[in-house]
C-alpha cells in the first residue's frame, strides 16, 4: 500500500537547528523497511527552513519573510542531500517534489502534481516532497507541512499517513505540563472537544503542534484515510503503525468518504468570500442536496470571482457549506434574492451547482 509518511522540523534536527544524522538515519532505515516489506512510501518532510539557519549563523527563526524564504533557498538542498544519500544506501532513488499552496487550490495544477507523484511512484522512486518555501509566502508565514501531507495523501491515493513528531501522540493534557496527562490511542472521530484539547503551541525550529495535525487527520480522514500520529524516536515506528499495532493515537477515517473533487474544494481552495442564504435554502443544501439557488441568497461578502470558493452562511452567520461559485460577487450581489425565471438572459440558474457544494463537517 502507498503510505505517507510526515516528518516534522524537531524530529530530524537538533536544539541548534542543524540536521540530526542519527535521526536522519533512523527515518531513512524505516522508509527501507516499508520498502522491503512491498509498500510505497511518500515522504513530506520539513525542516528546510531549520536546516539553513546554521550555515547562515542564524540562531533564531526569522520573523521576516524575504529571510526565510532566502534560508530555506540554503537549506532545502542540504535537507535534500542528507536524504539522498541516506536513501541511496539502502538502494532507494529519493525524487524532490516541491508543493506550494497553489498546487493544491488550482485543478490543473493539482492534476499535474498527482500524476508527476503517482509516475514517481510507477519508477520505484521515493518522492521527498516539502513546501516550496522559497516562493510560498503565505505558507511560510501561517502553515506548515502537516496540511499538505493530509492533502498529498489524498492525492497519491494512500490508505496511512503517519506523522511523526516529538510526542507520543495526543494525551487528555499538555504532557510537558501534567504528569498525569495519559495518551489517546485511537479517536473514531475529531471533534471541537478535541481540537480544542490539542492546543496550538509548536516548536521554536517548526510551525505546526498538535493541533495543526487533528487538523491534518480531519482532512485525511474525510479522504478515506488512516492517521496515525507517533513519536519518531520510536523503535521500529514504521514497520509498527503499518503492522497496526498500538504506536501512538490512531485516528480512523470515516466510513462515508468524500469525492477526490469535494475533498479538494473543501480542503485544497482557499476562500475567497461568503454568500448567505436564507434558512429556506439552508435547508435545501443540507437536507435535499440541492443546488443553491438566487433566490435563496441573501448576500454576499468579499470581492470573489466566478469559480472561486466560497463559503456558504446560514442565517446565524454559520459557515456550513463551501463550494464553488459561478458568479462573481458583484453579480451575484445583482441578482440576488431573484427567482430562475428573473434571472437576465444567459446568466447562471445556480449560483454553486451541488456537484461543486461540500457540506462541512
Amino acid at each position: 500500500m502507498i503510505v505517507v509518511v510526515k516528518v516534522g522540523t524537531s524530529s530530524i534536527t537538533r536544539e541548534t537547528g542543524e540536521i540530526d544524522d542519527d535521526a536522519v538515519h533512523r527515518l531513512g532505515e524505516g522508509l527501507a523497511a516499508l520498502r522491503s516489506d512491498g509498500h510505497e512510501p511518500v515522504l513530506v518532510s520539513s525542516g528546510a527552513i531549520a536546516a539553513g539557519m546554521p550555515a547562515l549563523g542564524i540562531t533564531h527563526r526569522p520573523a521576516d519573510v524575504g529571510l526565510l524564504q532566502a534560508v530555506a533557498a540554503v537549506g532545502q538542498p542540504r535537507l535534500m542531500e542528507r536524504f539522498s544519500g541516506v536513501l541511496g544506501s539502502y538502494g532507494i532513488v529519493a525524487g524532490q517534489v516541491l508543493l506550494t499552496p497553489g498546487d493544491f487550490g488550482v485543478r490543473s495544477r493539482y492534476l499535474h502534481a498527482r500524476s508527476t507523484l503517482r509516475r514517481l511512484l510507477d519508477l520505484g522512486v521515493l518522492p521527498v516532497v516539502n513546501e516550496n518555501d522559497t516562493v510560498a509566502d503565505d505558507e511560510i508565514r501561517f502553515g506548515d507541512n502537516d496540511r499538505m501531507a493530509a492533502l498529498v495523501a489524498q492525492m497519491v491515493g494512500a490508505e496511512l499517513l503517519v506523522m511523526l513528531t516529538d510526542q507520543a501522540g495526543l494525551h487528555t493534557a499538555d504532557p510537558r505540563l501534567d504528569a498525569e496527562a495519559s495518551l489517546i490511542e485511537e479517536i473514531q472521530e475529531v471533534d471541537a472537544a478535541l481540537e480544542t484539547l490539542a492546543g496550538s503551541a509548536g516548536t521554536a525550529r517548526g510551525s505546526g503542534g498538535m493541533a495543526s495535525k487533528l487538523a491534518a487527520a480531519k482532512i485525511a480522514a474525510w479522504s478515506g484515510v488512516s492517521v496515525v500520529i507517533a513519536d519518531a524516536r520510536t523503535p521500529r515506528v514504521l514497520r509498527e503503525t503499518v503492522a497496526g499495532r498500538s504506536v501512538g493515537t490512531r485516528v480512523r477515517p470515516r466510513s462515508t468518504r468524500l469525492p477526490s473533487r469535494k475533498v479538494w474544494i473543501a480542503f485544497a481552495r482557499p476562500s475567497s468570500g461568503r454568500v448567505i442564504v436564507d434558512e429556506g435554502a439552508r435547508r435545501a443544501l443540507l437536507d435535499d442536496g440541492r443546488s443553491l439557488l438566487a433566490a435563496g441568497v441573501v448576500g454576499a461578502d468579499g470581492d470573489f470571482e466566478a469559480d472561486d470558493a466560497v463559503e456558504v452562511l446560514g442565517p446565524d452567520g454559520v459557515a456550513f457549506a463551501k463550494g464553488l461559485t459561478r458568479y462573481s460577487a458583484e453579480a451575484l450581489r445583482a441578482v440576488t434574492g431573484r427567482r430562475s425565471d428573473e434571472l437576465p438572459e444567459g446568466a447562471p440558474h445556480e449560483v454553486v451547482h451541488r456537484d461543486d457544494l461540500v457540506v462541512l463537517p
